[in-house]
């Protein structure tokens, strides 16, 4: 049975329900979150699917919007929002409100039915659209604190987001006589370099290679080193030549 039940009135806050839906099942698993809009199945009657899972959750997120509290609706005994929420009281689930929107103020007990005045001595938290990641992982973080299996599933859910970011790091393999040394740096997703059986320095990515250590020694006549872009020619000249003997060399 889902630990979360999103209570909300469609038409004043069904786009907040879902965004809580999609970021709260992402972080705690599918079955975490109930949300009537897609937890009900096809043929599955209604009130009583309702009923028990408002009865078996842990925490209640009551999604309020700006016409929430004078909706003709909640004055209703027959109204499923405030039925949601008195039977979530009566069986001691934790009742969140929140609120949707930066400008959405608190809610009034003035304002409410007599039968739900307690709801605005509930401490609430907040949705905003410009600062939704923020404030969805605020309610997150609540939830979590709330419920110890669901902190549980965060915790892995953590470890194993961190092992997948580590497999998209590079990995590298030396394998075979390697005389010399490679260096590879940086990311590459998930392939890696695999260098066999060099006998020289070996350098992958881009940049000026270096390799002080590694130098040509060269010896003999005729041997010839270059380093960069050769835009010239190369030419070799191996003992005296006749001019050089006119010269007297």
């Amino acid at each position: 049975m889902s630990e979360i039940f999103l209570n909300y009135r469609t038409g004043d806050g069904n786009e907040t329900a879902a965004l809580l839906d999609q970021a709260l099942k992402t972080r705690f698993g599918e079955d975490a979150v109930f949300f009537a809009g897609n937890s009900i199945r096809p043929g599955e009657p209604f009130p009583p699917a309702l009923l028990t899972h408002v009865r078996r959750c842990e925490v209640l997120l009551a999604v309020i919007g700006p016409d929430w509290a004078g909706h003709p609706a909640l004055r209703k005994e027959t109204d499923w929002v405030r039925t949601e929420l008195l039977e979530a009281r009566r069986c001691g689930v934790h009742i969140v409100p929140v609120l949707k929107g930066r400008r959405m103020e608190r809610l009034d007990a003035g304002t409410l039915p007599p039968e739900l005045e307690w709801l605005a001595d509930l401490n609430s938290l907040r949705v905003d659209s410009q600062s939704h990641q923020r404030d969805v992982r605020t309610i997150g973080d609540e939830v979590a604190q709330l419920v110890p299996r669901l902190a549980e599933r965060d915790s892995q859910a953590g470890q194993t987001a961190a092992e997948e970011r580590q497999q998209g790091r590079t990995h590298n393999s030396v394998s075979g006589g390697n005389s010399g040394f490679s260096l590879q740096s940086g990311e590459v997703g998930q392939i890696g370099t695999i260098i066999t059986g060099p006998t020289g320095p070996v350098h992958t990515g881009s940049g000026t290679q270096n390799n002080h250590t590694h130098r040509p020694h060269l010896s003999g006549d005729g041997a010839a080193y270059v380093a960069g872009d050769n835009h010239g020619g190369i030419s070799h000249r191996f003992g005296r030549t006749e001019r050089d003997e006119a010269d007297g060399r």
